[in-house]
């Protein structure tokens, strides 16, 4: 059924409908909306349906209808209206670096196109680039993988969902931890696909215990998702632990898109452990290249075949231009990706400290990514509401931990992919914001 938590307007929050011809709720019978989410959201507060939406439910696909936007989207609108009308605002819950990508890179993407590489590639990527990923891997993690392994994606999200709809068929399940990157359950409900969470705790780091995974599987178990770096805690997954998984007997993916930054600790790659394993990476977060939408998948030699097939059928290839710039990263950006690393970690640990000040939980101090995730249970327990009363009161955008699985309720994301000086100010505000509270 629709889920109409996200196409309401509730007085005090976000509107997420640019349609401001809002209509009376109607009583449930008439509206026909069986979705618990209207009893338990809907009904208790003064809401309001738009005529757009209502007129869009019946020639709307259901899966369109059912799959959920990014809440910390709707902080970043809110955030910007409330930029429209004069105010400034601090920036400390979106997950993108705040460097500009390296020249040497910028560099790599202008002589391609000086030199006439604006055609489609292959549908695996270009082999320049699949060769500099085999060089890295083998460099940094000591495994030996062929250039036919991979396949090249515009973006680790289309990987992700490539991935999903190679392996996954209808009532499929995939193991994911709860707190988790979002798009993780989004993408298996999609597909018609079953993700089946496991609780992960404050006090261990948010790691999996794989005597946690292995109750939970099942005959219809296809794999288990492991991020590490992980996004939202920053927390690493162990050595011991991820070997372990590893063993477990489903397909592990690993999304290994933070690796690059990780701080006085050492990333590990699922391939170190075993060979069913997929990995999911690519050059947003250690290059700066969000806006460039280059990623990739390590597969076993049997998926390469039909995940090839997806790609020439959804996106023919990755960017010629992203592909070329890319190798650059590789074989070029290893100091800039250092560099930036440095500054992160000095914004990393002043946020630990600055935070703990304040009286946010954080029991073990992150290691990776440009995020922490903290308890803020003393504060209030719907770390929605308490994210909009930051972001209105206190002119700081944070993350609501509801954001990232039932299990993150009352903790709230804060990122540092922002200048040192703004995290200073954006947690002056907070803390003025917290004594007035």
């Amino acid at each position: 059924m629709f889920d109409i938590r996200y196409s309401v307007t509730v007085h005090g929050a976000h509107r997420p409908s640019t349609d401001r011809r809002d209509i009376p709720v109607p009583p449930l019978e008439t509206a026909g909306l069986e979705n618990p989410a209207y009893l338990a959201f809907v009904v208790p507060v003064n809401a309001y349906v738009t005529r757009k939406v209502l007129k869009s439910m019946s020639v709307t696909a259901e899966r369109a209808q059912n799959i959920p936007p990014f809440i910390v989207m709707d902080v970043l609108e809110k955030a910007h209206e409330l930029e429209k009308e004069g105010r400034h605002i601090i920036h400390l819950e979106i997950g993108e670096p705040d460097f500009p990508t390296p020249a040497c890179i910028c560099d790599a993407a202008t002589r391609a196109i000086r030199d006439g590489h604006t055609h489609y590639t292959h549908s695996l990527g270009l082999i320049e680039l699949r060769e500099a990923v085999c060089r890295h891997y083998l460099e940094k993690y000591g495994v030996d993988i062929k250039p036919d392994q991979i396949i090249i994606t515009s973006g680790t999200s289309p990987a992700l969902f490539m991935l999903f709809s190679a392996i996954l068929e209808p009532e499929d399940e995939i193991i994911i931890s709860d707190p988790h990157y979002p798009c993780y359950p989004n993408f298996a409900n999609f597909l018609k696909a079953s993700p089946v969470l496991v609780d992960v705790y404050e006090d261990e780091g948010f790691q999996f215990r794989p005597e946690e995974i292995k109750k939970k599987i099942g005959p219809k178990s296809k794999a288990v998702l492991i991020n590490s770096p992980s996004n939202p805690t920053g927390n690493l997954l162990s050595r011991d632990r991820m070997a372990e998984i590893g063993e477990l007997g489903p397909y592990v993916i690993s999304d290994e898109i933070y690796h690059g930054l990780v701080y006085e600790e050492k990333e590990h790659s699922i391939l170190e452990f075993t060979d069913r394993a997929f990995v999911l990476n690519g050059f947003s977060k250690a290059y700066a290249m969000t806006g460039w939408r280059l990623g990739y998948i390590i597969a076993p030699p049997e998926f390469v075949r039909p995940l090839q097939k997806i790609q020439q059928n959804f996106f023919i290839s990755a960017g010629s231009i992203s592909q070329w710039a890319g190798v650059a990263a590789l074989s070029e950006a290893g100091p800039d990706v250092e560099r930036m690393k440095t500054i992160y970690n000095e914004r990393r640990k002043y946020m630990i400290k600055r935070l703990r000040e304040l009286g946010f939980g954080l029991a073990v101090e992150p290691a990776g990514a440009f995020y922490m995730l903290v308890n803020a249970k003393h504060l209030h327990h719907n770390s929605y509401e308490l994210a909009f009363e930051m972001l209105e009161e206190a002119g700081v955008g944070v993350s609501p931990g509801i954001d990232f699985g039932r299990n993150a309720e009352g903790y709230l994301r804060f990122s540092y992919a922002n200048s040192l000086e703004n995290i200073r100010a954006g947690l002056d505000r907070i803390e003025a914001f917290l004594k007035q509270r």
